[in-house]
């Protein structure tokens, strides 16, 4: 299903110098693609690493996907920084019963203005899903900013139900 996202930073941690996070994505049940891009100062960049797992990327700049099955509790969290590192992986119920989704790695080309990434969700249950589209953009002074589709009350949180505001038809 291919999409043109923008995303917006959440009201109480406004970005400094970053204008606008948009993605283009091709998200199905299969191989799929999404191109984070990033407009205005550009974001502070984690220094190139092996293509590897790896935990806490969050921390710093790191481009996200989740993915929930409708009418389901569990989800799927997918991390992709552009320093190649990625992680992705399955919760039971809101922030619960967190553990490592296998998966096979996926490819992160960064870009001059963001990353583009191809990551296999075929793995992932059949029928229609409910995704949120997320990035962490840490600035050159600091600074950090969570940009969502959708944000839901309160803290930044993108694992609010509240944020899964895309919907991706079955297979």
């Amino acid at each position: 299903m291919a999409l043109h996202i923008p995303l917006v930073p959440h009201p109480s941690h406004p970005p400094h110098m970053v204008e606008r996070v948009e993605v283009s994505a091709d998200i199905r049940h299969g191989p799929s693609v999404l191109a984070y891009r990033v407009t205005g100062g550009m974001p502070k960049l984690p220094a190139p690493a092996p293509p590897e797992r790896t935990d806490g990327l969050w921390r710093h700049t790191c481009f996200e996907l989740f993915v929930r099955p409708a009418g389901g509790e569990g989800y799927f969290e997918y991390n992709f920084s552009p320093s190649t590192q990625w992680a992705a992986y399955r919760f039971d119920g809101y922030r619960e019963g967190m553990r490592d989704q296998p998966l096979a790695a996926p490819l992160i080309e960064p870009l001059a203005d963001g990353i583009r990434v191809r990551v296999d969700l075929g793995g992932l249950p059949a029928g229609v899903w409910q995704v949120a589209v997320t990035a962490v953009i840490e600035e050159a002074d600091g600074a950090k900013s969570y940009w969502s589709v959708a944000h839901a009350p309160g803290a930044p949180d993108f694992h609010a139900p509240g944020g899964f505001a895309i919907e991706v038809p079955a297979g």
